[in-house]
C-alpha cells in the first residue's frame, strides 16, 4: 500500500476498515437473530469471512455451499456440499436465511429465491448483502474476463479460489422487488451504501477516482441507486 493511499485512508475514510461492508451486513443480521433462531448460511463457504460467525447468537446454523470446504467451516453447526437450488433442508425449516455476496453468481436467481421461500418458516427473512449492478464495479465486471477479476482480487488480498464467475441477474432494487413479488416474499428493506472504494485502492489515482465518485453519490439522493452496496431482507409471506 502506497503512502499516498494510506493518507487517503486517514483523511477520508478513518471509519472504515478491512471489510467495512461485511461489517455492515453483520449488524444488520445480527438486529434480526434472537437465541432461537435457526439459520442458514447460503454460501458459507470455508469460513473466510470473521464477520458471517454468528456463533453463540443463534439456537442452530447451518450452512451450504458447492465448495466441499464448506463441511469444515468453523462458524457452522453443520455445514452441507449443496446447490442454491437444491437446498438439503425439509420445508419451513429456517427462521433466517442470509447470503453473502452470492446473488451476483446466480445464473437462475428465481430458482434460488423460490427455494429459499421453502426452507424459510412463514414470517422467516432472506437477507442479503451483494453488489449494486448500476455501480461501475458491476459494470467493469462484467466487460471484463474472469481471469482479470481473479488477478484483481490476487491484488487485494484474496485468494484465486475465493473467486467465482458473476451474472448480477438479482442485483438492483427493481430486480430484487420483481423477484420478491413472483417468489412469495413481501420487501421488508433494501439499503443503497457507498463507502471506501476498495478494489480502486490499488492505485493511488484510481482511489481519487473513487473519492470522488463515493463523495458524489452519497452527497444526492437522486444518485443513491449508483452506491456499490445492495443491502436487503424479503419476508415470506404468512
Amino acid at each position: 500500500m502506497s503512502k499516498a493511499t494510506e493518507w487517503i485512508d486517514r483523511r477520508f475514510f478513518p471509519a472504515f476498515g478491512k471489510n467495512w461492508d461485511d461489517h455492515i451486513f453483520r449488524e444488520r443480521i445480527l438486529a434480526r437473530l434472537s437465541k432461537d433462531s435457526i439459520v442458514l448460511d447460503l454460501g458459507a463457504g470455508a469460513g473466510i469471512v470473521d464477520q458471517m460467525n454468528f456463533r453463540g447468537h443463534a439456537c442452530r446454523i447451518c450452512g451450504v455451499d458447492l465448495d466441499p470446504r464448506v463441511t469444515e467451516n468453523p462458524y457452522l453447526d453443520e455445514g452441507l456440499v449443496a446447490d442454491g437450488a437444491t437446498i438439503p433442508y425439509p420445508d419451513c425449516t429456517f427462521d433466517v436465511v442470509f447470503s453473502d455476496n452470492v446473488l451476483e453468481h446466480l445464473a437462475e436467481p428465481r430458482v434460488v429465491f423460490e427455494e429459499v421461500a421453502r426452507v424459510l418458516k412463514p414470517g422467516g427473512l432472506f437477507m442479503f448483502k451483494t453488489p449494486n449492478r448500476r455501480h461501475y464495479m458491476p459494470f467493469i465486471s462484467r466487460l471484463t474476463p474472469h481471469w482479470f477479476h481473479r488477478y484483481v482480487n490476487r491484488k487485494r488480498g484474496r485468494a484465486s479460489e475465493d473467486t467465482f464467475p458473476t451474472h448480477y441477474r438479482a442485483n438492483s432494487r427493481a430486480d430484487v422487488a420483481l423477484l420478491a413479488a413472483a417468489t412469495g416474499y413481501s420487501v421488508d428493506s433494501i439499503e443503497l451504501i457507498e463507502g471506501r472504494p476498495e478494489y480502486l485502492r490499488i492505485f493511488a489515482f484510481t482511489y481519487v477516482a473513487g473519492l470522488i465518485y463515493e463523495r458524489l453519490v452519497n452527497a444526492f439522493s437522486a444518485l443513491s441507486g449508483f452506491r456499490i452496496l445492495l443491502i436487503g431482507a424479503l419476508r415470506k409471506n404468512e
